[in-house]
């Protein structure tokens, strides 16, 4: 009998810490009000403050804000668990790191993001732009397909219409209508390019940490969805409740609100067009 008693004893002791597992389990996947959310300083670290951690706090969260100052940690930091959503990155560069670093994260949405301009001290249109004129353009085949993009939507130069939007580059170029010359330089340095050739392909992140204002450029990019920044999270957590809130914060009428009044320039996503 007393054998009996005690194997049923252990039975429901077993039986009361699975449940706590599970209980433990339910409140990290999802359902806690402590967060913290990841971004690079400046711009996007701004947004998170001003236009989503404003949204998250009304519906009773806790937010606290990390900022990073490279485009390494914050992915990182994700997938060990130390922040659990971030925003700095663009597509093709999320899938690119986690296919790298064997990591599994995710979209939730696309934000307003900073577009590359072209942008001139030399020159005050595109009009004005005379035959031959040097031009800076990222080196990276990435942002650089962005700068010819641009250059055709301007109508600078034509690319074959064949040529992949995503991977374009000086081979793609059909019509070079002014003659441009193309001079290749490292993304970070473009903003102080602008005084030193006629014009200069700068990312916006760089020509907003280089205190240059948006509306200055004499074209900004159309820019496609793959560019557009978007806040990540790991896959596991696509379903959880914390994440359906944030997607929910950057959804609404009040954050494109704050999106309109403090982050002029910026291009909005098409979901929000």
């Amino acid at each position: 009998m007393k054998k009996l008693l005690l194997g049923i004893l252990l039975l429901l002791s077993f039986s009361v810490l699975s449940a706590c597992g599970e209980e433990k389990d339910n409140a990290d996947s999802g359902d806690k009000k402590e967060i913290n959310i990841g971004a690079t300083s400046g711009p996007y670290a701004d947004m998170v403050e001003k236009a989503i951690k404003p949204i998250l706090e009304d519906k009773g969260y806790k937010v606290e804000v990390t900022e990073f100052t490279d485009y390494v940690q914050p992915n990182n930091a994700l997938a060990e668990g130390s922040i659990d959503a971030n925003l700095f990155q663009h597509k093709i560069y999320m899938e690119s790191f986690a296919e790298q670093n064997n990591i599994e994260i995710s979209e939730l949405i696309s934000v307003p993001t900073a577009p590359m301009g072209i942008y001139s001290n030399k020159f005050d249109s595109l009009e004005d732009i005379t035959d031959g004129a040097t031009i800076a353009i990222p080196n990276d085949p990435t942002n650089a397909a962005r700068a010819f993009l641009i250059l055709k939507d301007a109508g600078l130069i034509e690319i074959d219409e064949d040529a992949d939007p995503l991977t374009v580059s000086d081979k793609d170029v059909t019509n070079n209508v002014k003659n441009l010359k193309f001079e290749t330089i490292e993304a970070a340095q473009l903003p102080r390019a602008v005084d030193s050739v006629d014009l200069s392909a700068v990312p916006g992140n760089f020509a907003l940490a280089a205190k240059m204002d948006l509306l200055d450029a004499l074209q900004l990019e159309n820019m496609l969805d793959q560019y557009r920044n978007r806040v990540v999270v790991n896959t596991k957590d696509l379903d959880a409740t914390f994440a359906k809130d944030i997607k929910a914060a950057v959804e609404s009428p009040e954050f494109e609100k704050v999106i309109d009044e403090e982050f002029e320039g910026f291009g909005k996503p098409e979901w929000m067009k």
